[in-house]
């Protein structure tokens, strides 16, 4: 069994910013596995259905980024899950932008949502599908990057950069973390 989380921002406002990535993942994978995300509970939108003879859980945390460890460790408790189970995807500004950079463990980058579930579990080892974006433009602050929607000439890397989360989480799940970081690392 495997809990997939896919960080991001409750409301509107947020739907089209680069911080919600891991929603957008986590909602097309829903899609693509015909897994609803009908279930409001534990601080978090999420479903539960099979894939290739596997349980998954797929998961939005309704908090804020910053409180995203919460949720989790409520799914992680309820479903009697460990972190080794725990699959996040995010949005990070070291991996270059339009990459996918797959890892067990590591430090959280600066990115709060992620240490806020290494806080609430007392751990880091769990999968990270990171989605790069890049560093912001001079002049703008990385919250002032994360959170401004796309701009329309932007909206089509950042289908083709879900996409390529999407295969990554697909592979991982189907393969392993190797196969996924051998498909993936090193892939413009």
């Amino acid at each position: 069994m495997r809990l997939i989380v896919g960080l991001g921002n409750p409301g509107p406002q947020y739907a089209w910013t680069r911080h919600n990535l891991g929603y957008m993942v986590v909602s097309a994978l829903a899609e693509d596995w015909n897994i609803p995300l009908k279930s409001h509970k534990m601080d978090a939108v999420w479903g539960q259905g099979r894939v290739e003879g596997a349980t998954i859980v797929l998961a939005q945390p309704t908090t804020y980024m910053n409180l995203s460890g919460r949720a989790v460790s409520r799914l992680l408790h309820y479903w009697k899950l460990l972190p080794s189970d725990l699959l996040v995807i995010h949005d990070d500004l070291d991996v270059p932008a339009g990459r996918v950079k797959l890892v067990l463990g590591g430090g959280a980058g600066g990115h709060r949502g992620v240490l806020s579930i290494m806080n609430a579990l007392d751990t880091a080892e769990f999968y990270r599908v990171k989605l790069g974006i890049g560093r912001p433009p001079e002049g703008m602050t990385a919250e002032e990057y994360v959170l401004k929607p796309f701009l329309r000439e932007e909206l089509e890397e950042a289908a083709a950069l879900v996409e390529k989360g999407i295969q990554a989480v697909k592979l991982l799940v189907s393969q392993g973390l190797a196969a996924a970081q051998t498909r993936f690392h090193g892939a413009a």
